[in-house]
């Protein structure tokens, strides 16, 4: 190939969208015609070849260096100026995406043969996960909005049908519901925030939007003149109107649909619900896909969030919010599986956190990691509700390492990858976005300073990032480190080491039991006789997914985070290759008079980068390093060493009252069902209560009841006797030339 242009095969990439699609067709349409076997392995085939497939765009793009694809390849529709088309954009942002997606699709498909193996809705689910997949790659693979929203909405729908496979249950029909009424309102600002796009750039495509992106700086729209009018009068409220930068309005609302679907505080409540739907869902669409949806969709549009400060500081302050709070309420968890869900909420807010920095690479890459070591995690936790026959509360467990050790050392793995040990991926995305949170605030910190000795009025012109949100958001991420380590080794220790409680509790099941009934009637032994149950091992279509998913989680991090965040070789800061996401990630230099130039927050810590194992090793000197280790000596002490006292600590007074916190999810559960969704209930109450008692009772009724009433009491005045009238003139005329007499002066 040397010395020829290498280009990506348009065939190729349909191919790769068009396969699982191909296979969700089969698997659902034809169910019960290809069976069980025919359903698995026409959409493992499918997901197979586009997995396949995607490698070797990757492969081109870093290896053999091809040109990025940008092009469309069906126009959908054309109104006036507007046009509508399906198209793809591969990069190298959107080729890695690829890979991650199909990689562990393909995994999840070989995982659920074992676990769904007696499942009555076997055929439909495969159906659904393989659609899935399409919907994903539809999503990361386009090249303007309206194919990024059609790709957007579609996973939600698999997601409402996933998370209500088992529709038996109410529980689950709720925690669809929940999703597919969170997300909505997520996605009313995604779609505004579109709006604001093709108002200013009269196009939904990416290239030409982000060419002309920065038409935005310095555009503002007048939100409110500060006066009110009522009755013909005028109040000013204000002294200056209200006006919005263009900019701002457009990031925000494009990042509310990312708090949406990426599962940010406030609109997180609906991701734990989300568990509800069988593991291996768990772990492909609310662990490593779906719900980094929002941080690719950001990361893709950072010519515009660099734009705006406002924006960015409004990223980094939910970021914050989401990593550190969300991770506390993961503490108090008893299901090992909502375990597992908080931790990825906690995620996911550092991946914002990231965003919110302007270190997009570093989110992208923590996106990566987070998505083989949490996919493990959940796909562990599914087998250890497999040998545990159906059981999902930890404190029923214990002991399981001798029974399940394939599934305890894969966990292990999971774990150090999760809790940022040296050397495991999860170190190397993590620790990074710690020390961009990190230089993000002193550069926030020197900028304020210098503010403020420039006096008030150069403030009042200052567009750098807030001080105190930066601050905020370099401690969240810090302190949030020892709080993850604390729930991950709990949930390690409570489920695979200690005493065999599960010997104990042989009459209660956990979330999964409907599982088990689902299928009750192919076998008896899912936890529906008494006794206890003797813990297995998974069978190998489960445990060969979590050796595969466990290779990445120690490897892919040190291997990637040179090339893919600073430009080097793995080990050499010395030898520089091309910027893995150049061209993909763009931080605009703009007019010096319209807004502070951003900076690339990540190649401002090139200068500590000294390889992979370097960084390794310089971890001892960081307190991230030992805020992990205390997050696990201090869960060694309590669950391994001294497993009575939690609950004495649950107990005190202090714990008691924090533990009713955590437990309560800080009463957002409350506010959104009670406060928004019961406020709407009793909103309709009451205008129903005002459409018929009011309106229709005093308007439109009480007007005809006043008017038969007024007839009734003229019909008494109309007797049909001469003097009765004769009478009424005579009374009104002394009445009459009464009041002239008295008014005539």
């Amino acid at each position: 190939m040397t010395g020829m242009e290498v280009l990506l095969s348009k065939n190729v990439l349909l191919a790769i969208v068009l396969a699982p699609l191909l296979g969700s067709i089969i698997a659902g349409l034809f169910g019960r015609l290809v069976g069980r076997a025919g359903a698995h392995t026409a959409t493992i085939l499918g997901v197979a070849v586009s997995c396949a497939l995607s490698c070797w765009v990757l492969y081109q793009l870093v290896v053999q260096g091809a040109s990025p694809f940008n092009e469309n390849l069906y126009t959908f529709f054309e109104v006036g100026n507007y046009t509508g088309h399906v198209g793809f954009m591969i990069d190298k942002l959107t080729a890695m995406m690829m890979v991650v997606v199909t990689f562990v699709s393909l995994l999840v498909h070989l995982y659920t043969i074992g676990y769904m193996a007696e499942d009555p809705g076997y055929q439909r689910f495969f159906s659904y996960i393989s659609l899935f997949t399409f919907s994903m790659l539809m999503l990361v693979m386009s090249n303007n909005f309206l194919q990024l929203f059609f790709g957007w909405e579609a996973v939600g729908l698999v997601s409402y049908l996933l998370i209500g496979f088992w529709f038996k249950r109410p529980t689950a029909i709720f925690a669809n519901m929940k999703a597919f009424l969170v997300n909505r309102v997520g996605d009313f600002g995604f779609l505004l925030g579109i709006g604001c796009v093709l108002l200013m750039f009269g196009t939904l495509d990416y290239a030409t939007v982000f060419a002309n992106a920065t038409l935005l700086a310095g555009k503002a729209v007048p939100v409110w003149s500060g006066a009110v009018s009522l009755f013909g009068q005028t109040w000013q409220v204000l002294d200056q109107p209200v006006i919005w930068s263009m900019a701002t309005l457009t990031c925000i609302c494009l990042f509310i649909g990312a708090m949406g679907k990426s599962a940010q505080v406030p609109l997180h409540v609906w991701l734990p619900d989300s568990m509800e739907g069988p593991t291996p869902i768990s772990a492909l669409i609310h662990a490593a896909t779906m719900v980094t949806a929002g941080i690719f969709m950001v990361a893709r549009m950072s010519p515009l969030f660099e734009l705006s400060q406002t924006a960015l500081d409004f990223v980094l302050f939910i970021g914050a919010t989401t990593a550190l709070f969300t991770g506390l309420i993961g503490i108090v968890q008893n299901d090992i599986k909502r375990v597992v869900a908080y931790s990825t909420l906690s995620q996911l807010g550092y991946m914002t956190v990231a965003l919110g920095v302007s270190a997009y690479s570093a989110a992208v890459f923590h996106l990566m990691t987070h998505a083989f070591f949490k996919a493990l995690l959940f796909l562990a936790a599914g087998s250890v509700i497999i040998g545990m026959h159906h059981e999902q509360d930890m404190r029923k467990m214990g002991g399981l390492r001798k029974y399940m050790p394939i599934t305890w050392i894969t966990s292990l793995i999971g774990t150090l990858a999760l809790v940022g040990t040296p050397f495991f991926s999860g170190f190397y995305s993590k620790d990074v976005i710690i020390e961009a949170a990190h230089h993000h605030h002193e550069v926030a910190h020197e900028l304020g300073e210098k503010m403020s000795e420039m006096g008030v009025m150069a403030a009042q012109g200052y567009q750098g990032p807030s001080e105190w949100i930066a601050t905020y958001g370099y401690w969240a991420v810090l302190l949030g480190v020892f709080v993850t380590s604390f729930y991950s080794f709990r949930l390690l220790y409570l489920t695979f080491h200690g005493k065999e409680r599960f010997r104990d509790a042989h009459d209660d099941h956990g979330h999964d039991a409907a599982h088990a009934d689902a299928h009750a009637d192919a076998h008896d032994d899912h936890g529906h006789h008494h006794g206890a149950h003797e813990p297995h091992e998974s069978p190998w279509v489960v445990t060969v997914p979590l050796v595969l998913l466990a290779i990445p989680s120690i490897l892919i991090g040190m291997f990637t985070a040179g090339p893919m965040l600073f430009g080097t070789a793995w080990n050499d800061a010395h030898h520089l290759v091309t910027p893995f996401f150049q061209g993909a990630i763009d931080f605009l230099r703009l007019d010096p008079t319209l807004a502070t130039s951003p900076r690339d927050t990540v190649m401002a810590l090139l200068p500590e980068w000294h390889g992979a194992v370097n960084f390794a090793l310089h971890s001892v000197k960081t307190p991230a390093l030992w805020l992990a280790f205390g997050g696990f000596a201090l869960a060694t002490f309590l669950y391994l060493f001294k497993p009575e006292l939690p609950g004495k600590i649950r107990n005190s007074t202090v714990g008691a009252f924090l533990t009713n916190i955590l437990d309560k999810k800080y009463w957002a559960d409350h506010l959104w069902i009670n406060g928004f969704a019961g406020g709407g209930v009793k909103l309709g109450k009451v205008s129903r209560a005002i459409d018929s008692h009011v309106i229709d009772g005093a308007a439109v009724n009480g007007t005809a009841k006043l008017v038969d009433l007024g007839a009734q009491l003229l019909r008494k005045t109309q007797s049909g006797y001469l003097y009765h009238y004769a009478f009424a003139m005579i009374v009104g005329l002394i009445l009459l030339l009464g009041a002239v007499i008295k008014f005539w002066q």
